[in-house]
């Protein structure tokens, strides 16, 4: 079955920066986009930055535009999510997901394959 994991969630007080890894299978994902998105208690999943599979087109939510910056590592099979400038409305479940085609989807149902989840909780 093909996996995603993420990692590297956290408790960061405010204004600090936390950097999120997602191991994926690279055989199966070679040619797929790829994305992270949040879902904080009592809300929807929402989109929050995606990664083209050939990594030189990506898209951001708005709230995030300029603080968080995604890349990934096709030799070591790995998304990344670095974090700058957190707030507490950033505080949310973090999930990597791997796209149906290859471009940088925003919408979940772009979206087939998902990650467990790792908690990142920013305090105020």
């Amino acid at each position: 079955q093909a996996q995603l994991i993420e990692s590297g969630g956290g408790l960061v007080q405010a204004g600090g920066s936390l950097r999120l890894s997602c191991a994926f299978d690279g055989r199966t994902f070679s040619n797929n986009g790829l994305g992270w998105f949040r879902q904080a208690p009592g809300k929807e999943r929402e989109f929050v930055a995606a990664l083209a599979w050939r990594g030189g087109s990506t898209n951001y939510a708005e709230s995030v535009k300029g603080r968080f910056t995604i890349s990934r590592d096709n030799v070591q099979n790995t998304l990344t999510l670095q974090m700058n400038g957190l707030k507490p409305e950033d505080t949310a479940v973090y999930y990597c997901a791997a796209a149906r085609g290859a471009y940088a989807a925003t919408g979940r149902s772009g979206y087939t394959y998902w990650g467990q989840g790792t908690q990142v909780t920013v305090s105020s």
